[in-house]
């Protein structure tokens, strides 16, 4: 693209800049033919014709480059923010809920409850038509059973360990989900880690153990519990990769949304059979004898299902804008939030020991997404 220069004889008098819109090739030639045969010039640049003179001024060509910067720029302040929220809601979950299942000691009804708040969550979804409805053929239907059967479990189990000891030393003892799922990936799906997983491995381990050991609060339901919620949470995520792949796979959100709703029709039933119905108003007031109204007591159970469900989904939605190494360091920031707030909350004693154990297991989670990402960047050196 050309600007026209038009400087006059005078140099008292304005010299006019203008731009040269773009001509069809066909009229150009045309114009240059004509140009050259009634007056022998040729085009050249920085020609003088009667005491003007033509020069070639370049356009910027990043014309679109300050969009671009802008648009990266609001994407990151989204991501951002959504990591901001996914915290946030995880640090007000793990609050309600443990006042909850402080006062309320039936860690099945308790998810049964939050479950189903999810539920009446995802029909409001789809009614507003917020996210397109799912469609999945029914051979689907067997494997999404037993995705929802296991999410179901590492609900229940977490629960479970909340109400047995410090949030703080259960969200410690969850670190150890790097180690079980390279523990499941080889042994269902044959995918054996690389050196550097194997030794990012080590102080999540290590951590784990001393930190149980240094634990004011611990006891072996709240820790055996934690350690099976481990093994099912990841078992989901590994029977997911195995087999919702393809074309019919569902996108994240709906596949996640489904395994809820299906996780609350199973729990439903498991809850009356374990803990009866305790959901009667004299039942209430047993439960929040110990410090709570019951309109207290129905607010922090409704909140917490909220939470429960709404930081899942920002979960899943931030799963589907970044790469899985990025999630699972962030998953990793989440958990220092979660037990840093909760220490602090609650008012937790935490003996140095213990304050050591967790920084060696966050740590070597850390470690753990970090060898995954090198693991990434030597795939498509080798093919």
């Amino acid at each position: 693209m050309f600007a026209l220069t038009f400087l006059t004889p005078n140099p008292r008098l304005p010299s006019p800049l203008f731009v040269a819109k773009s001509i069809p090739e066909s009229a150009l030639s045309r114009r240059s033919i004509a140009f050259s045969s009634s007056n022998s010039y040729h085009w050249r640049p920085n020609l003088r014709f009667n005491g003007f003179k033509l020069k070639s001024a370049t356009v910027p060509e990043n014309v679109e480059g300050g969009e671009s910067e802008s648009g990266s720029l609001v994407k990151a302040l989204k991501l951002g923010g959504m990591f901001g929220v996914w915290y946030l809601l995880n640090i007000y979950y793990n609050i309600f809920n443990k006042q909850v299942l402080r006062v309320y000691p039936y860690p099945a009804t308790v998810t049964a409850f939050q479950l189903g708040c999810g539920t009446l969550m995802i029909a409001i979804m789809w009614l507003f038509k917020l996210h397109p409805r799912p469609k999945f053929a029914p051979s689907q239907f067997t494997v999404i059973v037993q995705l929802a059967a296991a999410h179901t479990l590492g609900n229940l189990l977490t629960n479970v360990s909340l109400g047995r000891v410090n949030v703080s030393f259960t969200h410690t003892i969850k670190a150890m989900e790097p180690f079980f799922t390279v523990l499941l990936s080889v042994l269902l799906l044959g995918e054996w880690p690389n050196l550097w997983i194997v030794c990012s491995l080590l102080p999540i381990v290590a951590g784990v153990s001393l930190a149980s050991f240094t634990e004011a609060s611990f006891n072996w339901i709240g820790f055996c519990s934690a350690m099976a919620s481990n093994v099912t949470n990841q078992s989901r995520n590994v029977l997911s990769k195995k087999f919702m792949v393809g074309k019919e796979a569902m996108d994240n959100i709906n596949l996640f949304s489904v395994i809820t709703i299906i996780s609350f029709m199973l729990l439903v039933p498991v809850a009356i059979l374990i803990d009866g119905f305790k959901l009667t108003p004299s039942q209430l007031q047993i439960a929040t004898s110990q410090g709570l109204s019951v309109k207290e007591f129905c607010i922090m159970s409704l909140l917490a299902g909220v939470c429960l469900h709404s930081y899942q989904q920002v979960s899943y939605m931030i799963l589907e804008m970044v790469s899985p190494v990025t999630h699972s360091v962030g998953n990793c920031v989440k958990r220092v939030v979660v037990i840093t707030s909760s220490i602090i909350f609650f008012k937790t004693p935490v003996s140095p020991l213990n304050s050591i154990g967790t920084a060696t297991a966050l740590a070597g989670v850390y470690l753990y997404s970090r060898a995954k990402r090198v693991k990434v960047k030597q795939i498509p050196k080798t093919s």
